[in-house]
């Protein structure tokens, strides 16, 4: 079964920090870029931050030095590790795994909520 499922989203003051995590089944995690999306309320799905198969990361500009996403190929696991968070940063954070190298869709996880506010 092809399943990415999140958890670690909730609610955190501005400058706290959070970490999300992704947990992979049924895919060539090896084999797939991996990485998060959001969406806030009323704006558009954007990429936060994507790692290759070869460990190549980038970030969204308003996330850098403050966000990492790392990953565990042994445990097929993504995380975002997310740090000084501000309310701008309050939106629903999708875990995806880009399979384009393996000539396959991308899956989506179902999201998980994260506000930030005081």
């Amino acid at each position: 079964q092809v399943q990415l499922v999140e958890s670690g989203g909730g609610l955190v003051q501005p400058g706290g920090s959070l970490g999300l995590s992704c947990a992979a089944s049924g895919i060539m995690f090896r084999n797939s870029h991996m990485g998060w999306y959001r969406q806030a309320p009323g704006k558009q799905r954007e990429l936060v931050a994507r790692i290759t198969r070869d460990d190549s990361i980038t970030y969204i500009d308003s996330v850098k030095d403050r966000f990492t996403i790392s990953r565990d190929n042994a445990k097929n696991l993504v995380f975002l590790q997310m740090n000084n968070l501000k309310p701008e940063d309050t939106a629903i954070y999708y875990c995806f795994a880009d399979r384009s190298a393996l000539g396959l869709s991308t899956v989506w996880g179902q999201g998980t909520q994260v506000t930030v506010s005081s």
